[in-house]
């Protein structure tokens, strides 16, 4: 065959890489896109930022620029208008709700954290604390509109 081009060698790297240490292998994850307004784009500088994972694993995360932000912050007041517009018991039904779906995936969570270097018992306590605050938070709305009225 003939000699491979810069651009082809690229495309065929192996999806695992030798480390220095011998034989052990380094897995490398796909870049993660920002996410804004419902969507993945790509960040408008195209940079990330590598991240090294407790077990060994290397992630890629996307860095967002300014004009990224500000995309963000211009989705998010947009978003705002139709969540202000709902009745507090409506809003604390949909925080309840992202509750028992948090608490559906509490094993997911945990295994996240202790990939990242957190005991598991650490890992259990931080998932399960993040679940009742999300509670907690559930049951605001209906009592903020009753002190304060609306």
């Amino acid at each position: 065959m003939g000699k491979k081009s810069k651009r082809t060698e690229k495309l065929n790297l192996p999806l695992t890489i030798e480390s220095s240490e011998g034989s052990e292998r380094l897995e490398v994850r796909r870049t993660a896109k920002l996410y804004i307004g419902g969507a993945f784009p790509r960040s408008e500088s195209g940079r990330s930022q590598e991240v090294q994972l407790a077990k060994g694993g290397v992630a890629n995360i996307a860095r967002g620029s300014r004009k990224d932000l500000r995309e963000a912050v211009r989705v998010a007041r947009i978003a705002a208008e139709p969540w202000a517009a709902r009745t507090a018991m409506v809003r604390g039904q949909i925080l309840y709700r992202v509750a028992e779906l948090m608490e559906g995936r509490a094993a997911q969570f945990r295994d996240d954290l202790i990939s990242h270097g957190a005991s598991k018992s650490d890992a259990a306590a931080e998932v399960s604390a993040a679940i009742d605050r999300m509670v907690w938070y559930a049951g605001w709305p209906d009592k903020l509109s009753a002190v304060l009225g609306g």
